[in-house]
């Protein structure tokens, strides 16, 4: 057993890695810089979880560089399995073409089948189309109506920019990865961590299951409350889609000029009161 003294006597030696302390055992030899510069060394230290960080930190600054000057956008789920002689596909395009033609640029996850049809509308109608890719075993490269792409390897990441940049989620037929990106959008809307915004399912007869059995069994449970299903809307109509996204759009738009005449007045008020 080791004693007290022989502990702290131990303890003495020390090793400083930029802010990281290292005593005892944990001491390396050699310096981060000798680390950095010495290339004879394995390449492992490229998996390793502190380079990762820094990894994790570039996708977010590429994708923020990539989409900060992005006009309003919506950004559109659907399954990367959606044949392209499926009447999805051909509802994908118009969805792409209308909100293009309203002004909004789409954002699209950049595969194929229904991500495909959504950016090939919008880059068709003379809009701003944008996939956001992900790295996977299986993956495809993005598709070739993205005109505006980067790949990410972290989920979160690239999850982050889908919500940032939207002003509506539309949620067209997809299986895991669809119902991943929904999910997400309502949980994010009904905890108030985002702005309210439109989440909508495109395709009755494919999500009546889903809505049944969050109303008959999630909520009859009390799982969620009544106005949270509130949160989303199920509809077959391009054009009703893009309505109500033109109409919560203006709605936060006048929402926003009020508290800045209110920001406005009270400042004129403060500054009154203090002469």
């Amino acid at each position: 057993m080791t004693s007290g003294d022989d502990r702290t006597e131990q303890h003495r030696t020390e090793q400083h890695r930029g802010p990281v302390l290292l005593r005892g055992d944990q001491i390396k030899s050699g310096t981060t810089d000798q680390r950095l510069l010495d290339s004879r060394g394995p390449s492992d230290w490229v998996h390793t979880d502190p380079w990762r960080v820094l990894r994790i930190q570039s996708e977010f600054v590429e994708g923020f560089g990539l989409l900060a000057e992005l006009p309003a956008a919506v950004s559109v789920f659907g399954s990367a399995r959606t044949a392209r002689e499926h009447p999805d596909y051909a509802a994908g395009v118009s969805l792409g073409a209308a909100l293009a033609k309203a002004g909004f640029a789409v954002i699209t996850g950049g595969g194929p089948g229904a991500m495909e049809a959504v950016n090939r509308g919008a880059s068709e109608a003379g809009g701003v189309s944008v996939g956001l890719g992900i790295e996977l075993p299986f993956e495809q490269k993005l598709n070739d109506w993205v005109d505006l792409g980067v790949n990410f390897r972290y989920f979160f990441a690239r999850k982050t920019m889908f919500v940032k940049y939207a002003q509506a989620f539309v949620i067209m037929p997809g299986g895991f990865g669809t119902l991943d990106e929904m999910f997400e959008a309502l949980t994010l809307v009904q905890t108030h961590k985002v702005t309210r915004f439109p989440v909508i399912l495109y395709g009755t007869r494919y999500w009546r299951g889903l809505v049944d059995w969050i109303r008959d069994s999630v909520l009859a449970e009390g799982k969620v409350g009544e106005p949270d299903l509130e949160l989303l809307s199920v509809t077959d109509d391009v054009d009703e889609i893009v309505a109500r996204i033109v109409a919560s759009a203006e709605t936060r738009s006048d929402q926003a000029a009020a508290e800045n005449r209110a920001l406005a007045e009270g400042s004129r008020t403060n500054s009154h009161d203090g002469q």
